[in-house]
């Protein structure tokens, strides 16, 4: 039975030769689709890479074709509005309505079970104020900084050209120049399509310093000095690490490595690029901070900042010395979840290496806060923000200004293909196939990205007047609840360790992170 099609598409070849030689030629033409079906088994049975071939020839093609395709049949007829992942259906419509400006009202209740464990929700007041969109924003600058920056609540968090397409990236910087937000460029270097509308760029430096490197791949200041002395760079970031794949460095598939991607990132072409693990400019906490200095330096006084997902805390704590022995510190510094998204990462590193998001930013937030220099370090937080929800708890615990990638993805009209690393995104966005990116039409999807960081930031001063207060920046801990079980319910300043100013001295802080802060060094990072 395993044989059977192959034996009937040998008969059915067998017919047609018979048919056509006695009764008419025309029953010939019933080759043309015998014979490949024959050529297909003949290989399939002697071919010695796929037993489901060999074992099924034919018929075993199936297996793979529904294999293909069963993304798009999961998302679509399988999965409830609440269950898909990373991102559900009710998330990505949201931001789609959003985006077009279409209705986004919620009819005839929620489809959440508020009794279920992890349900989380913010405490609303009985004396709800009305909060406008343009009295808040957040000046990015500390003591060192010679050219602040006024930065959005909410801004496109690093996704580079190349692992984006063209015009992906020209209509992300379209829509932050209308809409007066951010946008990062990602570690791929400044690209014509960053620069092409004027909108506001933070230029990340990753581990293989593209747009700034020699041959060598070593960090280049003359051209650094050049290219950050345009006036669209507002500040730098430099990458440590990401949240999808934490200490293992960029990965752009060689099939995104076109002529233009290359020139622009100092690369071969069509060869894949693997970003080093970590800096080869410096290798211990204090020569992070001296790093940060030279680039405030170079950019003659531009904010300066470091992108981390949390790892070893007394690593943390380490730069944390280092900075207050040499009074230098960064403007910002950006906490990436490890849920964060990426085009490819190797499975181990996006399931199992990583702080999350919260857990890390109130690690930070904390640590900076009892040791006395919070006030020097503007927070971002980066990882799965998709709502004015998703805001309101990352200020919860100590966010000032917060990031998204997938939802300006989202907005772009990425459907959520789960193609990002293989060239051939259907929607045009992650993929340098020219047949492909035609399709995403700048001057309709800029507005999209416009649209949709309009109506987020406004949904999320909504949820703060209901809560009562003036600004994003009065919710606390104590404002969101969430549930364990049907008993138990916490707020985050009882979930999370927030740490008051001077609890190391005082000996308030958690044994693990006394210890790790006691054991951290300036001059070296394992500890």
């Amino acid at each position: 039975m395993r044989y059977i099609i192959f034996i009937a598409t040998v008969a059915f070849n067998l017919l047609a030769v018979g048919l056509g030689y006695y009764l008419r030629e025309d029953y010939y033409l019933l080759l043309i689709l015998g014979i490949p079906l024959f050529i297909i088994g003949t290989h399939d049975f002697f071919q010695n890479k796929r037993t489901i071939l060999k074992n099924f020839p034919i018929i075993g093609h199936f297996r793979y074709m529904f294999e293909m395709i069963r993304p798009e049949i999961q998302q679509y007829f399988v999965e409830s509005d609440i269950d898909g992942k990373p991102f559900n259906r009710e998330q990505r419509s949201l931001v789609y309505q959003r985006a077009k400006k279409a209705t986004d009202t919620l009819p005839f209740g929620t489809k959440r079970d508020q009794y279920a464990d992890n349900y989380e929700w913010l405490n609303h007041s009985m004396a709800p104020k009305e909060l406008k969109h343009q009295d808040h924003r957040v000046l990015v600058g500390n003591k060192d900084c010679q050219q602040p920056y006024a930065c959005s609540l909410l801004n496109i968090s690093a996704m580079s050209y190349g692992s984006l397409s063209g015009n992906a990236v020209e209509s992300l910087n379209w829509g932050a120049k209308e809409g007066g937000f951010a946008h990062n460029t990602g570690e791929g270097g400044i690209s014509p399509y960053h620069l092409k509308h004027g909108g506001d760029l933070i230029w990340q430096i990753g581990t293989g310093y593209f747009g700034c490197r020699t041959p060598e791949g070593t960090f280049n200041p003359d051209m650094f000095k050049e290219r950050v002395a345009n006036e669209s760079v507002k500040m730098i970031e430099i990458k440590l690490s990401q949240g999808a794949k934490p200490g293992h460095g960029g990965i752009l598939p060689g099939q995104k490595v076109t002529p233009e991607v290359a020139e622009i990132r100092g690369v071969e072409i069509g060869k894949t690029v693997f970003s080093p693990p970590g800096h080869n400019k410096f290798s211990t906490p204090r020569g992070l901070v001296e790093f940060i200095k030279e680039l405030r330096e170079l950019s003659e006084g531009k904010p300066i900042g470091f992108k981390i997902c949390i790892g070893r805390r007394s690593e943390f704590f380490g730069v944390c010395k280092a900075m207050i022995e040499m009074d230098t510190y960064p403007d910002f510094i950006s906490v990436d979840g490890s849920e964060g998204g990426t085009g490819a990462a190797p499975l181990e590193f996006s399931n199992s290496i990583g702080m999350p998001l919260k857990d890390g930013l109130s690690f930070v937030h904390s640590a900076l806060t009892a040791l006395g220099i919070r006030q020097h370090i503007k927070i971002f937080a980066s990882g799965r923000i998709i709502s004015g929800f998703d805001m309101v708890t990352k200020f919860a615990l100590g966010a000032d200004i917060c990031y998204s990638a997938r939802a300006m993805m989202f907005s772009l009209g990425c459907i959520q293909a789960l193609r990002c690393n293989s060239n051939d995104c259907p929607a045009g966005v992650a993929t340098q196939e020219k047949s492909l990116e035609s399709g995403l039409v700048v001057e309709d999807k800029y507005k999209r990205v416009t649209n949709f960081h309009e109506n987020t930031i406004h949904s999320m001063l909504e949820m703060v007047g209901a809560a009562g207060l003036n600004s994003p920046h009065d919710i606390k801990p104590y404002h969101i609840q969430k549930r364990f079980n049907t008993r138990e319910i916490k707020h985050y300043g009882e979930i999370y360790t927030i740490l008051t100013e001077g609890a190391f001295e005082r000996g308030d802080a958690p044994d693990v992170w006394q210890k790790s802060w006691e054991k951290s060094s300036p001059d070296h990072f394992m500890a």
